[in-house]
Protein backbone atom coordinates (compact mmCIF):
# COMPACT_ATOMS: atom_id res chain seq x y z
CA UNK A 1 0.00 0.00 0.00
CA UNK A 2 1.40 3.31 -1.10
CA UNK A 3 2.28 5.78 1.70
CA UNK A 4 2.47 9.38 1.50
CA UNK A 5 4.16 12.08 3.42
CA UNK A 6 4.07 15.96 2.67
CA UNK A 7 6.69 18.26 4.30
CA UNK A 8 7.39 21.85 4.14
CA UNK A 9 4.81 23.57 5.20
CA UNK A 10 5.43 26.83 7.59
CA UNK A 11 4.13 30.09 8.80
CA UNK A 12 5.43 32.63 5.79
CA UNK A 13 4.12 36.36 4.84
CA UNK A 14 2.59 37.41 2.06
CA UNK A 15 4.92 37.40 -1.14
CA UNK A 16 6.84 34.45 0.64
CA UNK A 17 7.60 31.33 -1.03
CA UNK A 18 7.63 27.69 0.32
CA UNK A 19 8.48 24.48 -1.20
CA UNK A 20 6.09 21.61 -0.24
CA UNK A 21 7.63 17.65 -0.58
CA UNK A 22 5.43 14.80 -1.07
CA UNK A 23 7.07 11.65 -0.54
CA UNK A 24 6.22 7.70 -1.59
CA UNK A 25 6.68 4.56 0.38
CA UNK A 26 5.40 1.31 0.08
CA UNK A 27 5.33 1.68 -3.72
CA UNK A 28 5.38 4.00 -6.93
CA UNK A 29 3.58 6.55 -8.02
CA UNK A 30 0.77 6.09 -10.67
CA UNK A 31 2.00 6.68 -13.98
CA UNK A 32 -1.56 8.89 -14.16
CA UNK A 33 0.76 11.01 -11.40
CA UNK A 34 0.20 12.79 -8.48
CA UNK A 35 -1.80 15.65 -7.32
CA UNK A 36 -1.40 18.35 -4.46
CA UNK A 37 -5.10 19.79 -2.93
CA UNK A 38 -5.71 21.96 -0.63
CA UNK A 39 -8.56 22.48 2.15
CA UNK A 40 -8.59 25.98 3.84
CA UNK A 41 -11.15 26.16 7.22
CA UNK A 42 -15.12 25.87 6.53
CA UNK A 43 -13.51 25.07 2.86
CA UNK A 44 -14.01 22.32 0.53
CA UNK A 45 -10.50 20.70 -0.98
CA UNK A 46 -10.02 22.52 -3.64
CA UNK A 47 -7.32 21.32 -6.76
CA UNK A 48 -4.16 23.00 -6.98
CA UNK A 49 -1.98 20.85 -9.27
CA UNK A 50 -1.07 17.56 -10.70
CA UNK A 51 1.67 15.98 -12.68
CA UNK A 52 1.78 12.98 -14.61
CA UNK A 53 4.64 10.78 -13.11
CA UNK A 54 5.81 9.46 -16.24
CA UNK A 55 5.79 12.21 -18.83
CA UNK A 56 5.83 14.97 -16.19
CA UNK A 57 2.86 16.92 -18.00
CA UNK A 58 1.47 19.21 -15.22
CA UNK A 59 -2.38 21.21 -14.71
CA UNK A 60 -2.64 23.95 -12.52
CA UNK A 61 -5.45 25.40 -10.63
CA UNK A 62 -6.22 29.24 -12.09
CA UNK A 63 -5.83 30.84 -8.95
CA UNK A 64 -2.23 29.64 -8.96
CA UNK A 65 -1.17 29.26 -11.95
CA UNK A 66 2.38 31.45 -12.94
CA UNK A 67 2.64 31.20 -9.38
CA UNK A 68 2.82 27.89 -8.13
CA UNK A 69 5.22 24.93 -9.92
CA UNK A 70 5.06 21.49 -9.59
CA UNK A 71 7.81 18.97 -10.23
CA UNK A 72 8.85 15.01 -9.60
CA UNK A 73 12.25 13.49 -9.22
CA UNK A 74 11.33 10.16 -10.40
CA UNK A 75 14.69 8.72 -8.60
CA UNK A 76 13.73 9.69 -5.32
CA UNK A 77 9.51 8.23 -5.63
CA UNK A 78 9.00 12.07 -4.52
CA UNK A 79 6.77 15.39 -5.65
CA UNK A 80 7.06 18.70 -4.83
CA UNK A 81 5.31 21.97 -5.54
CA UNK A 82 7.16 25.09 -5.35
CA UNK A 83 4.80 27.94 -4.10
CA UNK A 84 5.82 31.52 -4.96
CA UNK A 85 4.14 34.88 -4.33
CA UNK A 86 2.24 33.43 -1.70
CA UNK A 87 -0.85 34.89 -0.61
CA UNK A 88 -3.08 35.05 2.35
CA UNK A 89 -5.85 33.04 0.24
CA UNK A 90 -3.42 30.43 0.23
CA UNK A 91 -3.43 29.54 3.45
CA UNK A 92 -4.74 25.78 3.83
CA UNK A 93 -3.58 22.35 4.47
CA UNK A 94 -1.92 20.90 1.63
CA UNK A 95 -2.45 17.63 0.73
CA UNK A 96 -0.26 15.37 -2.07
CA UNK A 97 -2.45 12.73 -3.23
CA UNK A 98 -1.71 9.64 -5.80
CA UNK A 99 -3.82 9.49 -9.09
CA UNK A 100 -6.25 6.62 -10.57
CA UNK A 101 -5.93 6.00 -14.25
CA UNK A 102 -8.89 6.81 -14.46
CA UNK A 103 -11.43 10.23 -13.69
CA UNK A 104 -10.60 13.86 -13.83
CA UNK A 105 -7.48 15.19 -12.84
CA UNK A 106 -9.15 17.89 -10.70
CA UNK A 107 -11.29 15.94 -8.85
CA UNK A 108 -10.34 14.57 -5.52
CA UNK A 109 -12.69 11.04 -6.04
CA UNK A 110 -10.12 10.26 -8.55
CA UNK A 111 -7.25 9.74 -6.22
CA UNK A 112 -6.91 7.02 -4.14
CA UNK A 113 -4.05 7.54 -1.82
CA UNK A 114 -3.70 10.55 0.31
CA UNK A 115 -1.16 12.05 2.94
CA UNK A 116 -1.76 13.66 6.14
CA UNK A 117 -1.37 17.10 4.93
CA UNK A 118 0.97 20.04 5.73
CA UNK A 119 -0.22 23.10 6.99
CA UNK A 120 0.65 26.80 5.20
CA UNK A 121 -0.20 29.85 6.81
CA UNK A 122 0.58 33.09 4.76
CA UNK A 123 0.15 35.99 7.03
CA UNK A 124 -1.01 39.57 5.04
Amino acid sequence: QLHLVESGGGLVQAGDSLRLSCVASGGTFSPAGVGWFRQAPGKEREFVAVITWTGGSAWYADAVKGRFSISRDTTKNTAYLQMNTLKPEDTAVYYCADKTYRGEYYDAQYYDYWGQGTQVTVSP
